[in-house]
């Protein structure tokens, strides 16, 4: 027997097997400084007290059986009640949906809005729209950025890929960059959606901006965010808004994770989720809703996270620049959000101790692995060029000693280099 030709040629999750090497060597005893995961260690960045009180207690209360397919509505009513406050965005409940964190949601938003065939347009880096598009049977339009730009994307980046385009899959601040949009750059590039729809005729389908936000509320210093429909409000039938608390509340494990935009898509999407069964469990959504109502909570939490966030963040970029100060072939670009650090390790064509010549950037990434044990993901992981020699540092699963620690092992492993 055979399985289908999507399952056949669907690519793992590189991101996944890399944490799992990574893993198995930790099991083995090896003092690993593991930065790959988009994830948190609970023993360093532990969830809210408060939400955690308040998920056990919805479980006393008796909170265990399903939930609506569509979210409870406690929770649909604090989401939309914290969207107006927090960000000026006024959604009706109706137009919010919930699910066990964003990946059900942006696969959702991909099947309601994509035929098989159909372009969707999307930077690269950026997190698993390639693997999104096989799995909608979607055509894949990957935008090269650069770091000249924070590899976030232009509107002269995407501007000759929209025509005849479904989605545009956009996503600030960007996983794996930690880069965010500017003002002018995300205006620019909504004007020219807001062209491209124009240009179209009756009974074409439109443009559509898939908007992961999912970050926002890790945003670092003079850094702000900004969103399609705040900036050009003809754009709130065109946008669908990815959110939840995974990220900014250090609640992966959780599961809470909504939508919201038009009511046309929003509707279809209930319907495809409900068939999957996708939905976050009934008393975390309970816990949450009462946890987005705290607003002091909600703030204290926040302060003290983006902070210890921060300073992990600052403590590799300004390493980094200063390796790159003494003459190191690296660099990195300034955190402006979520957890990760940019950095470049530009060490192609290098040879190790042991004779090897590094060629690509998984060379590069096993390299620092072995001799700095030091785990970093290569942008090659979310769709960038083998060659690229940038990679994704992540924080939230390694201590700020352990960081500290693995930054003197790097600089040696660097050394070895001729």
């Amino acid at each position: 027997m055979t399985v289908s030709k999507m399952a056949q040629n669907l690519i793992g999750s590189e991101i996944i097997k890399l944490a799992g090497e990574v893993n198995a060597m930790i099991a083995k005893g090896e003092q690993i400084c593991n930065l790959t995961i988009g994830d948190f260690d609970p023993k360093i960045f532990p969830i809210p007290g408060e939400l955690r009180a308040g998920i056990a207690e919805a479980y006393a209360e008796g909170h265990t059986n399903y939930p609506p397919a569509n979210g409870v509505a406690v929770l649909r009513k604090a989401v939309a009640d914290f969207t107006r406050d927090r960000l000026g965005l006024t959604y009706p409940e109706n137009d919010i949906l919930v699910a066990g964190g964003s990946r059900p949601l942006i696969y959702a938003t991909y099947l309601a809005l994509v035929d098989p065939g159909d372009k969707v347009v999307f930077p690269t880096p950026s997190w698993n729209n390639n693997h999104y598009c096989h799995l909608s049977s979607a055509t894949p339009v990957m935008v090269e950025t650069s770091p000249k730009n924070n590899f976030m994307p232009t509107a002269a980046d995407v501007a000759s890929q929209l025509k005849g385009a479904t989605l545009l899959a956009l996503c600030s601040p960007l996983n794996p960059t930690g880069t965010m949009f500017s003002k002018k750059d995300l205006e620019d590039i909504c004007d020219l959606v807001i062209a491209e729809n124009k240009s179209r005729g009756a009974g074409e389908k439109p443009l559509y901006i898939l908007y992961d936000q999912i970050y926002w509320m890790l945003t670092f210093g003079e850094h702000q965010h900004y969103d399609p429909v705040n900036l050009r409000p003809e754009l709130r039938d065109y946008t669908i808004y990815i959110d939840g608390t995974s990220k900014c509340f250090a609640a992966t494990g959780v599961r809470v994770g909504y939508a919201f935009g038009p009511t046309v898509v929003i509707d279809k999407m209930k319907a495809i989720l409900g068939h999957v069964g996708a939905w976050a469990p009934k008393a975390e959504q309970v816990a949450t809703a009462r946890f987005l109502h705290q607003t002091d909570a909600v703030d204290v939490f926040l302060d003290e996270f983006k902070h210890n966030v921060r300073e992990s963040l600052d403590m590799l970029y300004h390493a980094f620049k200063d390796l790159k100060n003494e003459g190191y072939s690296v660099d990195a670009i300034e955190p402006m959000g979520a957890i990760y650090l940019s950095a470049k390790l530009d060490l192609a064509g290098k040879t190790t101790p042991s004779g090897q010549v590094l060629q690509t950037s998984k060379d590069i990434s096993f390299y620092i692995l072995e001799e700095a044990k030091l785990a970093v993901v290569p942008f090659s992981a979310f769709g960038s060029s083998p060659e690229l020699g940038w990679f994704r540092l992540s924080v939230g699963g390694a201590s700020l000693e352990s960081i500290k620690d693995s930054l003197g092992r790097l600089r040696e492993a660097l050394q070895k280099l001729k």
